[in-house]
C-alpha cells in the first residue's frame, strides 16, 4: 500500500479500512492529539468551555503563587482551601502593616492598575472622595482583631471611575500570630 498512491487516503478512512492484524503494525506510529478539539459548528459551546478552562488555569495560579508563599512565611491557614471555597476577582497580599507583597492578574483586570505598581503601596491607593471614612475606621479595627470578616468599600480605578467592592479579609497566621493578610475582591453592582 505504501507503493500505491491511487489506493492512499484519509488517515481516519485508511484506519478504519485495515484489519486488526495490519492496525496493531502501525498503532505504535500514530500519534495521538491530546489537545483539544474545536467543533466549529458549535463554537459558542467551546467558547463557554474555553473561558471555564482559563479561569481554572488562572485559579491554579493563583493557588501555586499562594502555597509558595505560605510555605515561605509558613502560614498555619489553608490558602488552597480558602480561595476555592471563595469567589473572587482579585487578591492582594499585605504585610502585618499592610503593604502590598503581592496581587494576582485579576487584580490589573478589576482596577487597570499594573501589578507592579502596586507593590509596596498600602490598599488605601484605591480609595477616593467617595469611600466612606466609616467603612475605612471599621475595617481598620477588623484588622485589629485578626479574624476573617467581609467589607463592602467604594474604591476607584485607574481612570478614576468608581466601583464598590466586596473584599474578604483572612488574617494569615504563623504561630497563631497574624503576619499577614488576605484580601479577596470582587466588584459588585
Amino acid at each position: 500500500m505504501k507503493n500505491a498512491i491511487t489506493e492512499m487516503k484519509s488517515l481516519d478512512i485508511l484506519v478504519d479500512s485495515l484489519s486488526t492484524k495490519q492496525y496493531e503494525g502501525i498503532k505504535t506510529s500514530l500519534i495521538s492529539n491530546n489537545r483539544t478539539r474545536i467543533n466549529m459548528l458549535s463554537f459558542d459551546i467551546h467558547l463557554q468551555n474555553y473561558n471555564f478552562l482559563c479561569e481554572e488555569s488562572s485559579l491554579k495560579k493563583d493557588i501555586f503563587s499562594l502555597k509558595h508563599l505560605a510555605k515561605k512565611y509558613t502560614w498555619e491557614n489553608n490558602v488552597e482551601h480558602i480561595l476555592s471555597k471563595n469567589s473572587f476577582e482579585a487578591l492582594i497580599l499585605t504585610d502585618i502593616n499592610r503593604n502590598i507583597l503581592w496581587v494576582n492578574d485579576g487584580f490589573s483586570k478589576m482596577t487597570g492598575y499594573p501589578k507592579n505598581y502596586a507593590i509596596r503601596k498600602t490598599p488605601s491607593f484605591l480609595q477616593g472622595r467617595s469611600t466612606s471614612a466609616e467603612v475605612r475606621e471599621r475595617i481598620k479595627q477588623k484588622l485589629q482583631l485578626g479574624n476573617p470578616f467581609k467589607e463592602v468599600i467604594i474604591n476607584h480605578k485607574k481612570d478614576k471611575t468608581e466601583y464598590k467592592c466586596e473584599i474578604h479579609i483572612f488574617p494569615l497566621k504563623d504561630n497563631n500570630q497574624v503576619t499577614h493578610f488576605l484580601a479577596l475582591e470582587k466588584q459588585i453592582a
